[in-house]
């Protein structure tokens, strides 16, 4: 295996080259990327970032752990298990939800399925999908304490317990978690078959080659040694001793960090279709180590490519392009846009497996960028604000049972509509105006340089993306902005950061729904539909806070017709909204 081969980056030319070889260059002479390796705080804020650098040797790390889980996997094998679950939100899933996209189910291992929804339907419709009595699950949290791993573990120990006896419960359970925690303490009383271990001195985001996204990826037979190989082999490509021109982490992330610098920082991220669902797992990564202090990238994944025109200069494209399934009106598209002007940052892959060399040179172009950039790339500080807000909503219901809610501004059949008192002042439109005028005035304070969010708290499926991905594009179309789509809470562990952290260019449309077949959270008052409503109020509340512009579309009745109407009030909307 050449590292030539597959750690190359290519960009257009473009106003910014002289800046990113004067950066460049910086880094050459000062010795940056040792810095970097040195876990040198300097290089970024002087804070704690030294203590997040684990990720830099994961993959070396890892390898001593590959026996082990092989072991675990012919373990699961013998036992019967067909199905695994894995419960687990933000950088705990993503890499395994990745691997389930991009390798689907490996002849004579149990088929993975991943949980990070907290919406009663889709956890319905997984239990669905599964033989309970040959599942086993996989509780993974660093901290110990995520609220949606928790609960849905409390979920599937019940039913199981209504199925087995109580001493084969806890053998169906395996952890990932990081050392003493809540956790590992269950996992020891409950007497979980086993614990796989995080490394203390990685955080979520940049987990996905230790145990975090390995254990599962392993589990479900995916060749997780030549995966390591090739990160390890990309790790040495990104060395000091490698030239910063020719150092393929150091260069996209200067790139990107430029590009911020220059208001370039909508990362478009364009992905052959057979490893699409890398582009989720770069999303988390991006947008909660860099959206902070005003300022960062803003990814935008799974937006279809358009023509030119309907793009604003805010964008830098990059297109991961998968060798060996490569996707022909991707390529053209790529190159339209190119010959139009648009950066277009080119990086190819061989084949799947090189997708562990691609994990470890975005994280490295990662933590470059935040240097550049001048931020912490390794902290998260406002995400923990709507989940300690959503926590304390739980738990008000648990002593009042009540959730604190205001009556809608405007009603249509099946949509409610609600804001804060702020932004309906801001939008100018008095207290009896119609659904449709608020949609108008809403989008109507989207200007360049903006981007527009779907925060949809509803179950993740086909339908009802198909749907939200018209809306998007109705907007990008008429707008030129970025559009952004993401499902909670899973997003909240993810874009979240950057949606509050970051600069202060979001317009964004709430989406949540009635949940018609709820069920309860095993030893607590409230349901899991109760949850995700609480979820999503705490997250509209802490974007209020921080004075983003945003509206709550709350679906009353069925929610495919909810979303179909969304998208008709949209297109009328948008009819007489000037584009920018």
């Amino acid at each position: 295996m050449k590292a030539h081969n597959f750690a190359r980056v290519t960009f257009s030319a473009s106003d910014l080259t002289e800046r990113i070889n004067e950066t460049l260059a910086v880094w050459q002479h000062e010795d940056k990327v040792q810095a970097l390796w040195d876990s040198d705080s300097s290089l970024w804020t002087n804070g704690d970032e030294a203590q997040w650098t684990g990720w830099l040797t994961a993959a070396q790390e890892e390898m001593g752990q590959v026996g082990h889980i092989l072991r675990l996997a012919q373990e699961l094998q013998t036992a019967g298990c067909t199905d695994l679950v894995l419960l687990g939100m933000g950088g705990s899933s993503l890499c395994a939800a990745m691997m389930v996209a991009t390798f689907g189910r490996i002849a004579t291992y149990p088929c993975l399925h991943v949980l990070d929804s907290t919406a009663p339907e889709q956890i319905l419709h997984l239990e669905q999908q599964i033989d309970l009595q040959h599942t086993f699950f996989i509780v993974a949290s660093k901290s110990g304490n995520t609220l949606e791993s928790n609960i849905l573990k409390d979920y599937f120990y019940a039913r199981l317990q209504s199925l087995l006896n109580h001493e084969a419960v806890g053998n169906r359970f395996i952890a990932i978690t990081d050392p003493n925690t809540s956790l590992e303490t269950l996992a020891e009383t409950a007497h979980f078959k086993t614990i796989f271990y995080g490394i203390p001195s990685i955080g979520g985001r940049y987990s996905a080659l230790s145990n975090f996204g390995m254990l599962p990826s392993g589990l479900m037979g995916v060749d997780i040694e030549t995966l390591l190989q090739h990160a390890e082999t990309m790790a040495q490509c990104c060395s000091a001793s490698m030239a910063v021109e020719n150092n393929p982490g150091v260069l996209l992330g200067v790139i990107l960090g430029i590009c911020v610098r220059h208001g370039k920082d909508k990362v478009t991220l364009v992905v052959s279709p057979q490893i699409h669902a890398l582009g989720a797992w770069l999303e988390q990564l991006l947008a909660e180590s860099t959206g902070k202090q005003d300022k960062g990238l803003i990814p935008v994944d799974q937006e279809p490519v358009g023509t030119p025109e309907v793009y604003s200069d805010d964008r830098v494209f990059v297109y991961i392009r998968l060798a060996a399934a490569a996707d022909a009106a991707q390529d053209r598209a790529i190159d339209i846009l190119e010959q139009a002007g648009y950066i277009v940052v080119r990086l190819q892959l061989q084949d799947r497996m090189h997708l562990g060399a691609e994990l470890f040179r975005w994280e490295f172009a990662t933590a470059v960028a935040g240097s550049v950039i001048g931020i912490n790339p390794f902290n998260q500080p406002d995400v923990e604000a709507s989940k300690i807000r959503a926590r304390e909503l739980t738990s008000d219901y648990e002593k009042t049972g009540k959730l604190p809610s205001l009556p809608p501004l405007a009603s249509d059949d099946n949509i409610d509509l609600f804001t804060d008192e702020k932004n309906r002042q801001q939008l100018e439109l008095d207290e009896t105006t119609s659904v449709l005028s608020y949609l108008k005035a809403h989008f109507a304070c989207i200007k360049p340089g903006d981007y527009f969010a779907l925060n949809a708290f509803i179950e993740m499926n086909a339908e009802h993306n198909e749907w939200l991905q018209k809306i998007r594009l109705l907007v990008r179309n008429k707008k030129r902005v970025a559009t952004c789509l993401g499902f909670g809470p899973r997003f909240l562990h993810s874009t979240g950061q950057a949606y509050k952290g970051g600069s202060n260019t979001g317009v964004f449309l709430q989406i949540t729904a009635e949940h018609k077949d709820d069920i309860s959270v095993p030893g607590h008052q409230y349901t899991f539909g109760f949850v995700i409503n609480a979820q999503a109020q705490g997250d509209f509340e802490v974007l209020t806070q921080r004075a983003r512009r945003v509206l709550r579309v709350h679906l009353t009745k069925n929610i495919t017709a909810g979303l179909k109407q969304l998208h008709a009030l949209t297109a009328q909307a948008l009819l007489t909204t000037n584009s920018s």
